[in-house]
């Protein structure tokens, strides 16, 4: 099925305005180069050296498309297609009867032109006889009259704004009811299942355009009739908002599968029931898997966890060790005994510690100076205390004097702080801060 651009839609018909269809005539001629019966081989020849010298004798006109269609040893078929049926009947006129001569060949070869057959050679001519025939099938339980459409553009017969990739039914029943009511419409392809029940594809590319298979049943057989006839020997013409225009040639056909007959969609039913069910299964056992594998990653988790906080222990029961290791060597290195000071620094203690002593005493004299002097101011009381305590009150002086002097009031050398022990308490000092 091809798709050509429309130069000349002036024969085209309105089929569906909402979606810019049009049906447009098939304007197709049948080529055949007779071959002689013997052909002296003086050379071999190519069909396409026939085909150029078919499309010499038309010029200036052209075919919009020409094919091989059948090549054998008593002929070679051409299948040409023009923009519109006038110009199919003088390319006719052109070819028709006329000789070609190759290089190399002696005998000619001879041109004959025929007009296309439809797409359906079999479609009967009289109305009268396809109704009677739909009658009795009817009469024996048959299927209802239905067209088989191949070919058809997704793209055409999408909802607008979508992707293009799906067709959609209810325009496909907009378009072909211009005919009359349809009762069926079936696409294959929006049917998830069906191609797995019939192992085929309901759907190919045409030139870059995606195509899909149909089913059409309508409810009158009149109206059948209608479409079959306005159908045959049509293209599909879209016409676009910039006035472009586009056509495709579509296989339109009857339905010799009784595709809409009970027992087929019965059967049908039946098979997409068990592939449901199967998918089902697919689905409960993906499901069971999806379980099972994420119950192994937690498990597999959790044993990376326990790993984990078992490592953590080790460490941390390891640096326990290490520490307690460490800390009696610390108590032993702090139990060694120092070294003494100086006796330098001895000395300037010793020192520093009888200037204080004397320093000492002399503030005690002065205290005691202070005392006796209103002692000596009343003499009747010091009498008193005189003949107590001492006769005579000069002498109390002259004892403080003697006092200051006297090793009495100084420190003994076994008073004297000893320098270990100043240490020791340093060390207990120590010992508290670190408690």
């Amino acid at each position: 099925m091809t798709v050509t651009v429309v130069y000349d839609n002036s024969e085209a018909t309105e089929l569906c305005a909402a979606q810019h269809l049009y049906l447009k005539p098939i304007a197709k001629l049948m080529i055949n180069v007779l071959l002689p019966e013997s052909l002296e081989p003086v050379r071999p020849f190519s069909n396409w050296e026939v085909l150029d010298q078919l499309k010499s004798l038309i010029c200036p006109d052209q075919f919009t498309t020409v094919r091989l269609s059948k090549s054998t040893k008593d002929f070679i078929r051409f299948e040409g297609e023009a923009e519109n049926r006038s110009l199919v009947q003088i390319l006719k006129a052109k070819l028709h009867g006329k000789i070609i001569k190759l290089n190399g060949l002696k005998t000619d070869l001879k041109v004959v032109v025929t007009d296309a057959q439809g797409e359906w050679e079999h479609f009967p001519k009289d109305k009268e006889a396809l109704l009677i025939d739909e009658a009795e099938e009817q009469n024996h339980d048959k299927s209802p009259d239905s067209i088989y459409f191949e070919g058809l553009p997704c793209k055409w017969f999408a909802p607008k704004g979508s992707s293009g990739e799906k067709p959609c039914e209810e325009i496909l029943r907009v378009v072909f009811e211009s005919f009359g009511k349809i009762k069926n419409v079936d696409i294959p392809m929006l049917d998830p299942y069906r191609e797995v029940m019939t192992g085929g594809s309901f759907g190919g590319f045409n030139f870059g355009l995606q195509t899909f298979e149909a089913f059409i049943q309508y409810q009158e057989s009149t109206d059948f009739v209608k479409a079959m006839e306005s159908l045959r020997g049509m293209k599909l013409m879209l016409k676009g908002d910039d006035g472009k225009a586009l056509a495709c040639n579509i296989k339109v056909m009857f339905d010799t599968t009784k595709h809409f007959s009970e027992g087929a969609i019965r059967k049908r039913n039946q098979e997409r029931l068990k592939l449901q069910e199967l998918e089902e299964e697919r689905k409960k056992e993906k499901k069971r898997e999806e379980e099972v594998a994420e119950r192994r990653r937690k498990d597999e988790k959790k044993a990376q966890e326990k790993r984990r906080k078992a490592r953590v222990r080790k460490q941390a029961l390891k640096e326990r060790n290490r520490h307690r290791q460490r800390k009696p060597k610390n108590k032993a290195k702090a139990e060694e005994p120092q070294e003494p000071d100086s006796s330098e620094e001895w000395e300037g203690r010793k020192y520093l510690l009888a200037q204080r002593r004397v320093e000492a005493l002399r503030l005690l004299r002065v205290l005691l100076r202070k005392i006796s002097e209103p002692t000596q101011s009343s003499p009747q009381e010091g009498d008193v205390t005189g003949a107590k305590v001492n006769p005579d009150p000069g002498n109390t002086s002259e004892t403080l004097e003697e006092g200051e002097l006297s090793p009495q009031h100084l420190q003994s050398p076994e008073e004297m702080p000893k320098p270990q022990d100043a240490k020791l308490g340093n060390k207990r000092k120590q010992k508290m801060k670190k408690r």
